[in-house]
């Protein structure tokens, strides 16, 4: 087998205390225990009141035209403001100027193109996450669009391709139906651009889930979710290069590690809360926090019920069949499709979405408000969809990726395979067409991205895929100290990928590889 480490000898003989020891100061990052690897950046001013504002749902975006199979879009990614503390004015980087930009709704085999107009004072890089793009269309993190100015704040580092102003993103949009999303991808920056506002939800649509019965109109709800600081002002608070990311060397910032804020966001509102009818709803969750994990929960549950979140879908498109739970976890990037039957409550009742992996404030997500009953002609069939398993033994090559800090040069930072990101570097290099299995190895918590391709887990250490890892998944929750085998079929195009770990913060730090599919 291609690939072979043999420092995974030593990570299967040494266990958690090598891991943590050895990373090279990692345990001078913050670390959360079970939930998080991050550091909390408290806000500086009094955190809004809970459950006081409506949810708002980002809007549907319109074509700017539709030729023959072809749709086109326009967004603007300029400044803006957001009042999310009451009476202030928060600046906000947004694609549209709003906090999560608009959602594209696409349908399966019609040729999508985006066209990106950057204002803002810095280059950027469009990433549609989940998507089966060239690579040209798919965000390297060196692919920049240049600002409109024509001046800019920042490196460059000169071995992208670049485009000034604008940029048309092309997307044949062959793959199943799924929740997507879309996000600033810029090679060294992304945590901060994403923190300001650079995210939106991208849906497909297909055939298949369009027969199926499932709640939709104002019942079909996305939940972006995402964690945030602010400042005395009630500015957007984030750690900066020269204060708190300290370029001492020798010194570790503790905020490598990730960027947790104090205050949940949800569709852009804090804490929000949303009417709904009696009927079962379908919830789209996105965990678009930089670093911050969440385990998701009705609370109460509805009497006798013990699993009442059933979940449909997951990063790529439906399951094969509905799975219940008690709660959904979500590591960043991820998204988990869910139905709840609000039927179950009664009139009037409050149900919150809570998080147990969050505290004090970060323990409170949002709260529906029962108003009504209402007809309701929804349900979830036994079986959803069909969905084909890559044998393992016909896998042409296995590969290890080792997920961990390092000391490079004078500072810490997060590698992959003891190397730190550089675009000349190639991990991985299948042709196309090929199966591979690859194990995932971690010191802390890392959610693992792919881009191009969809994969499906194996296994978790000696023990089965977990709860939350089966159908088509483009990101795996890597929890600290845990080995996991996914597979994969490189597919579809030809071109050099990242794949990184999705701890924005973590990736900023290096912690990104290439496969090229030749």
């Amino acid at each position: 087998m291609s690939g072979r480490l043999s420092r995974r000898s030593v990570l299967l003989g040494t266990g958690a205390a090598a891991l943590a020891v050895g990373g090279g100061g990692v345990l001078g990052f913050g670390f959360r225990g079970t939930d998080s690897t991050g550091t909390l950046l408290t806000s500086e001013v009094p955190l809004p009141e809970a459950f006081r504002k409506p949810l708002t749902v980002p809007p549907v975006l319109r074509p700017t035209s539709t030729t023959g199979g072809t749709d086109t879009y326009d967004i603007t990614q300029r400044r803006s403001t957001a009042e999310i503390i009451d009476g202030v004015r928060t600046p906000i980087w947004g694609y549209d100027g709003i906090l999560p930009g608009p959602t594209l709704v696409t349908r399966r085999g019609r040729r999508t193109v985006v066209r990106h107009r950057n204002e803002l004072p810095v280059p950027t890089v469009v990433h549609l996450h989940g998507g089966h793009n060239a690579p040209r269309h798919d965000g390297y993190p060196t692919d920049q669009i240049l600002p409109t100015s024509g001046a800019h704040h920042g490196p460059h580092h000169g071995d992208g391709d670049l485009s000034r102003g604008t940029r048309s993103y092309t997307y044949d949009t062959d793959q199943r139906a799924a929740t997507l999303w879309y996000h600033d991808h810029r090679m060294d920056f992304t945590g901060p651009s994403v923190w300001r506002g650079l995210a939106g939800l991208h849906l497909i649509t297909d055939d298949e889930e369009r027969a199926l019965p499932f709640p939709d109109g104002d019942r079909d709800l996305p939940l972006v979710i995402m964690d945030r600081s602010f400042d005395q002002d009630g500015g957007l608070r984030y750690p900066s290069v020269d204060a708190d990311l300290t370029a001492t060397p020798g010194v570790t910032s503790p905020y490598e590690a990730g960027v947790l804020g104090d205050v949940i966001l949800v569709n852009g509102t804090a804490w929000p809360y949303r009417e709904v009818d009696a009927v079962r709803h379908r919830l789209r969750l996105l965990n678009a926090s930089n670093a911050r994990r969440y385990r998701l929960r009705l609370d109460p549950a509805p009497d006798g019920v013990d699993e009442p979140l059933v979940q449909v879908a997951s990063d790529g498109g439906l399951l094969a069949r509905p799975l219940t739970h008690p709660y959904v976890d979500l590591a960043s990037a991820e998204r988990q499709e869910v139905v709840v039957d609000f039927s179950r409550y009664r009139v009037g009742q409050r149900v919150r979405l809570v998080n147990d992996f969050g505290e004090g404030p970060t323990r409170q997500v949002m709260e529906f408000r029962i108003a009504r009953r209402a007809k309701d002609e929804s349900h979830v069939p036994s079986e959803l969809s069909v969905i084909e398993p890559l044998d393992a033994g016909r896998a042409v090559r296995e590969r290890d990726m080792v997920f961990r800090s390092e000391a490079i040069g004078d500072r810490h930072g997060w590698t992959i395979n003891g190397e730190p990101f550089s675009v000349d570097h190639i991990h991985a290099a299948p042709r196309l067409g090929d199966t591979e299995i690859w194990n995932l190895y971690a010191d802390f918590h890392h959610p693992i991205h792919l881009h191009l391709v969809h994969f499906q887990v194996l296994g978790r250490g000696t023990k089965k895929p977990g709860r939350f890892d089966h159908g088509w998944k483009d990101t795996l929750d890597l929890r600290p100290t845990e080995q996991a085998r996914i597979i994969t079929r490189f597919d579809g195009h030809r071109g050099k990928y990242v794949f990184h770990c999705h701890n924005l913060e973590h990736e900023d730090m290096m912690m990104m590889g290439n496969f090229e599919v030749r």
